[in-house]
Parts: C-alpha cells; sequence; structure tokens
C-alpha cells in the first residue's frame, strides 16, 4: 500500500512539474567588463562541466529580433570557465560573426549560453549597454543586471550552480 501511495505521489509530482512549463531559469553566469585599455571582455562561467550550446552575442536596438553586432557558437561543447576579448571569442569556437563587431551605444547586448544536457535546466546570460560598461569603475564586472566586484560575480555564479 505505502509503495503505490508513493509512486501515486511521484505521478502527481511529475504531472504538475510538466503542466506548470517549468523550463530553464535565467542565472547569472556571464559577465562582461572592460580590460585595462577599456576594450570590452566576456566571463563566461558554465556549472562545473556541463555541456552547452546557443553561446553567442547579439546586439541590436531594442525591440529588433536580429543580430546585428556579434557572434554565435554553433554546436555543444563542455562548459569550462572562459573570458576573452566580447568580440573576439576564441578561435577553436569557430563563432561565426554577425553585423558589426564592436559595441554600439544605441544597441542592447545580449551574452548567452544553455545547458545543453538532458535535464536542460539553465541559461547562462547578461543584458547590457555601450553605457553600461563605461559607467564601471576599475575592477567592476556588469552582470545580473548590475556593476559588482569580480568577486561577487565569481560567487554569485559559483552560488547559482
Amino acid at each position: 500500500m505505502l509503495r503505490r501511495v508513493a509512486v501515486a505521489l511521484v505521478g502527481v509530482v511529475a504531472g504538475a512539474l510538466l503542466l506548470s512549463g517549468c523550463g530553464a531559469v535565467d542565472l547569472p553566469l556571464a559577465a562582461v567588463r572592460l580590460d585595462g585599455s577599456g576594450a570590452p571582455e566576456a566571463l563566461l562561467r558554465p556549472c562545473g562541466d556541463d555541456l552547452i550550446q546557443g553561446l553567442s552575442l547579439s546586439g541590436a536596438p531594442d525591440g529588433d529580433d536580429r543580430n546585428l553586432s556579434g557572434w554565435e557558437v554553433p554546436g555543444k561543447r563542455h562548459g569550462a570557465d572562459a573570458g576573452f576579448p566580447l568580440f573576439s571569442p576564441p578561435a577553436a569556437w569557430h563563432a561565426k560573426a554577425a553585423g558589426k563587431q564592436r559595441l554600439v551605444s544605441s544597441y542592447t547586448y545580449v551574452l548567452a549560453f544553455g545547458k545543453a544536457e538532458d535535464n536542460y535546466d539553465y541559461t547562462g546570460v547578461v543584458t547590457f549597454t555601450a553605457r553600461d560598461l563605461a559607467r564601471l569603475k576599475p575592477g567592476q564586472v556588469w552582470a545580473d543586471d548590475r556593476a559588482m566586484s569580480l568577486g561577487e560575480f565569481e560567487k554569485l555564479a559559483e552560488d547559482s550552480c
């Protein structure tokens, strides 16, 4: 009897999750900053060695769905912490450039990737503008819609996994 109750309870919980439309959650696993010369850099912190996909930078004026300034990496790859010039992802990733390869002041940018495994449960994402980056103080990054220290970002990303 107890086993039937447990099986029924698991079925009810699974059905509720399925019907509730639970999906991937956006996590603060990506950040941007300016290097010592003022050039923008990307920081990625996927959870562990998760398989990731959809790694991209897209920029356009608000309300425009096209990618007018950025790049996209095809396929899936095992995640690893990475930091690189914003418009120059590692050559081994075979990124495909789209539009202008520089910050455009009137564009909003999204740097993102998603977990590519059966239990797809998160997207690492940061949304920013050139103005957000220009307001950063030395040593700060832009993540989770705000400026913070690099240490704060590292802890935030670690705690999010």
